[in-house]
């Protein structure tokens, strides 16, 4: 039986079909779009409207508003991924490490973290060192990241154990973050630069805590270049000597009584705080800096830590009492 003629049709074009080369897909045929890596993200966080968060409104009926910078963007999760991105980038155009190479570090908890996290992604192993006021979520991230991770016992100085384990390890490398100007160098050059260009150059006040003075300092610095009149604001916890330092010079005990806040205040001086870069101070107690972080999470949902708690009701008490309109700017540290 002969076949039909649409059979016959039919059966040509699967012919023709089959002798064409097969199509070439887009993948062979283009570049790939090029994505971040994790550590490309670091820096370049945004600033937040936390205005709203005011309890009254200013003192003298001036607008105000208030910015935070959300450093809790960062991939490590705090401003602390911008101190170790520059300190390791100098130390591997200097020589001074290479993979495989173990770093050293003394942290309250965030900078721990960071080091930690940036040693996994370039090679390297890390050393941490805190003290039992680091929080057991900092401290599961460290051990995460693949860092080996010591815990000061009572009575012992962490920052100091630093320096005697660098003794002991000639060929480890010592981040040394409280007198290491690398520190403040890092906010120089990201965060000040990041915080004028995002408020068009219209911020009158940077107001913030400070435990290695690193980002007060440099960013202070970079502001004051900028503009003669920002005001910079030490926030600083009851418990510290960083206040008393900064309006006599001299380093009294303020308190015997223990503060919470992680990563702020200081019962010493370190060599990375440059006090000529403040202009005065306020003192924040535990208190009002945990109250601060419920604020934030049940009027903005904002999740940070207890120092930009305090760096936030620093920032809200800077705004009630100004004199002339401002732009209040603080970071969301973690």
């Amino acid at each position: 039986m002969p076949e039909m003629p649409a059979v016959n049709q039919a059966k040509s074009n699967y012919q023709e079909i089959k002798q064409e080369p097969a199509a070439t897909t887009s993948t062979q045929s283009a570049e790939f779009k090029k994505y971040p890596r994790l550590r490309e993200l670091i820096g370049n966080t945004p600033l937040l409207d936390i205005t709203s968060m005011m309890p009254r409104p200013n003192k003298h009926g001036v607008k105000v508003q208030v910015l935070g910078k959300a450093e809790f963007m960062n991939p490590g999760l705090s401003h602390k991924d911008r101190i170790i991105t520059n300190i390791l980038d100098k130390a591997e155009k200097a020589g001074k490490i290479k993979p495989g190479s173990v770093l050293l570090a003394a942290s309250s908890g965030n900078t721990g973290s960071s080091l930690s996290m940036i040693a996994a992604m370039r090679g390297y192993k890390a050393v941490v060192i805190t003290n039992d006021k680091c929080s057991r979520e900092t401290q599961d991230a460290i051990r995460m990241y693949g860092a080996r991770l010591i815990v000061a016992k009572p009575g012992q100085d962490y920052m100091k154990m630093e320096l005697e384990y660098g003794k002991e390890n000639p060929s480890w490398f010592m981040v040394n973050q409280y007198d290491n100007l690398d520190n403040p160098e890092a906010h120089y050059k990201t965060t000040g630069p990041e915080i004028y260009e995002q408020t068009n150059g219209t911020i009158t006040h940077f107001v913030m805590g400070a435990s290695t003075g690193g980002t007060i300092s440099g960013v202070g610095k970079y502001l004051k270049e900028k503009n003669q009149d920002v005001k910079v604001v030490l926030v600083d916890p009851v418990g510290s000597v960083l206040k008393g330092y900064q309006e006599t010079g001299l380093v009294i005990p303020a308190h015997k009584k223990k503060y919470f806040v992680e990563g702020v205040g200081k019962g010493s001086v370190p060599g990375a705080y440059d006090r000529n870069q403040i202009d005065s101070c306020i003192q924040v107690n535990d208190l009002e800096s945990f109250a601060m972080c419920h604020a934030l999470a049940m009027q903005e949902g904002i999740s940070v830590g207890g120092s930009a708690g305090l760096n936030v009701f620093g920032a809200l008490k800077v705004a009630e009492s100004v004199t002339e309109p401002a732009v209040i700017v603080t970071l969301l540290c973690d």
